[in-house]
């Protein structure tokens, strides 16, 4: 296999959906994007390695690996992205669209982009031997469950003593970022005649007091914690999905709602989901007709700080010329720590750009990514200064 273009393999990627979605009916496989990486990576001298995240096999991780040995880097990304409604898009989201020096495509920020990147960089090394292993990553589920990280950390792989994650930075190192929580409530009630409220037990108005009582709750933690390293200073909780009732005229039998919550460091996940118990029990159940409960959607994610003296984030800063600071988006980073790598973030793309129709990655944001990645695989696995 000849490895395509840089804008073949973007192309490539992007054609290929892969949505990952708390909700079913929305939900995909990643395989097909995981299959075509594998590929490239093998015919440039990759061992590759498919490890499944399900158990049909329609998801999985992909490990890359080129040289052998202690320490090396991992360059990371995830396969994975949000739903999306093509109606909302002013150009083809499955397509690499390239106008106005930038490029349009489901996925060219956050963050399929990355790779072609990684790969570019990995190239300008084909004709020399590694001195410690180059790893490039490839998740599955990074905007759902966080499954694919968590196979990872089962399996104690990869092994690297650094990994940057190419999400959405804005060209700058991040070294730390709030935490993720999933959350579902779901109410049941009892159905009837919307003419008499006396037949029936209103999910959806015991629904309308949870809200506030999670409204409130915001409020205070908003109040209670501040880190004034973050832009988005506060946690925050955001109601993203609600659905009940099926029709006017009947009283609402059942209700959901899915929230998330991006808690600071040094907020503790159990705790927090104990207050989210403690304010659902205060809607009424109407003596027994009304049962509420909350789910978490996925496992959640604990906040992730770097060192700010580690070495990595030390040679981004140099590299970069800007001081790591914090984002309020999750990442895969906590996994990777767990396997005992240096983490850093970083990457061309803007997280304003990303979740969002037209999401694009601007041109000139492409060459100096290639160069930074570039100076990393040559320091920590090719023994060249930087």
């Amino acid at each position: 296999m000849t490895l395509p273009s840089f804008t073949e393999q973007l192309h490539a990627l992007l054609a290929l959906p892969s949505v990952s979605s708390s909700t079913p009916g929305r939900d995909m496989g990643n395989r097909a994007v995981i299959d075509v990486l594998a590929g490239w990576l093998e015919s440039i001298g990759f061992a590759v390695e498919i490890m499944p995240v399900t158990s049909c096999g329609h998801k999985a991780n992909l490990i890359a690996t080129k040289g052998k040995g202690d320490g090396g880097l991992v360059l990371a990304g995830h396969t994975d992205t949000v739903p999306f409604d093509d109606n909302l898009w002013s150009v083809n989201p499955l397509a690499l669209t390239e106008k106005d020096n930038r490029f349009y495509g489901l996925g060219v920020c956050d963050m399929k982009g990355f790779f072609p990147l990684a790969i570019a960089a990995a190239q300008m090394f084909a004709d020399e031997t590694p001195t410690a292993p180059l790893i490039i990553l490839a998740t599955a589920d990074e905007e759902s469950s966080m499954n694919g990280a968590r196979i990872l950390v089962e399996q104690a792989k990869p092994k690297a003593r650094f990994a940057v994650i190419g999400e959405p930075t804005g060209l700058k190192p991040v070294r730390m970022h709030k935490g993720v929580m999933l959350e579902s409530v779901r109410i049941t009630g009892h159905s009837g005649h919307s003419s008499n409220p006396a037949l029936g037990a209103s999910a959806l108005d015991a629904m309308t007091v949870a809200l506030n009582e999670l409204t409130s709750l915001r409020n205070e933690w908003q109040q209670r914690y501040r880190n004034a390293q973050f832009s988005v200073d506060v946690p925050t909780m955001n109601f993203g999905y609600i659905n009940g009732g099926d029709n006017p005229n009947r009283i609402c039998g059942c209700c959901e709602l899915q929230f998330d919550v991006r808690p600071l460091p040094g907020m503790v996940i159990a705790d927090l989901q104990a207050e989210i118990d403690a304010r659902l029990q205060r809607v009424d159940t109407l003596n027994g007709r009304i049962s509420i409960e909350r789910i978490s959607l996925m496992h959640a994610i604990a906040p992730f700080e770097e060192n700010e003296n580690s070495e990595l984030v030390r040679a981004l800063e140099k590299l970069t010329g800007y001081k790591a600071e914090s984002t309020a988006f999750g990442t895969e980073a906590p996994f990777l720590q767990q396997l005992g790598m240096q983490t850093v973030i970083y990457g061309p793309g803007d997280i304003a750009q990303a979740h969002q129709p037209d999401e694009f990655l601007a041109l000139d944001r492409i060459q100096p990514t290639i160069d930074v990645l570039t100076k990393l695989i040559g320091q920590y696995c090719f023994s060249s200064a930087i």
